[in-house]
């Protein structure tokens, strides 16, 4: 009779398996923090507690790190939308997953989004887990938003595309730290208060 054999792994496995999720926590708080650009792999090798070479076995370069991080995120967010009921409308999907970014952003655990000519864009790019990760939730939302369009939730004037980036906007958003510096609205009103001038518009009805 045969039995089904589980790999174990090691003890090893599981103190480098540690360190590297470390790693990547790390990277995003400082990406949310202070941008790409700004951050240093001495903050993020500082950040964990290990030395820099270290540092470098689990990851070859910055970009590498940043991009470690982005993936990471996409990940959680595929995780999010697969808890989404599927009798939900798909205004209300696109709604929970806006505010989602924005509570992910508010609590400083959303990495900001690279600059146009930034080289962590450019090894975004050749990066296979980010890109297959960003096809997936933007498939997934994008299917949403023309469902949206056409049950006239969502306007038709606007590309589906527009409304995508336009959603993705809202995961770096400034207008989120704008009122929570100023401190007359809770984490949760600001976050209704961005939601309606994204979905509801600024004029008045």
């Amino acid at each position: 009779m045969k039995t089904n054999t589980v790999a174990k792994i090691s003890f090893k496995e599981k103190m480098l398996q540690a360190r590297e999720e470390a790693i990547v926590q790390t990277v995003n708080r400082l990406l949310a923090e202070k941008g790409f650009d700004a951050m240093t792999v001495d903050e993020v090798a500082a950040g964990v507690g290990i030395a820099k070479a270290s540092l470098y076995k689990h990851f070859a370069s910055k970009e590498d790190l940043a991009a470690a991080a982005m993936v990471r995120v996409l990940h959680r967010a595929q995780v999010f939308l697969a808890t989404l009921p599927e009798d939900d409308a798909p205004i209300e999907k696109l709604r929970a997953v806006a505010r989602w970014a924005m509570e992910v952003q508010l609590a400083g655990e959303m990495p900001s989004l690279p600059s146009q000519n930034s080289s962590l864009r450019a090894n975004l790019l050749g990066n296979k887990a980010y890109l297959d990760a960003l096809v997936t939730v933007s498939d997934e939302l994008g299917g949403w938003i023309e469902a949206a369009q056409q049950q006239g939730q969502l306007s038709t004037r606007l590309p589906p595309l527009v409304v995508l980036y336009t959603l993705y906007a809202r995961a770096c958003d400034p207008v989120l730290e704008f009122l929570k510096a100023g401190g007359q609205h809770s984490d949760g009103e600001i976050i209704e208060l961005v939601l309606s001038s994204c979905f509801d518009g600024l004029r008045t009805r």
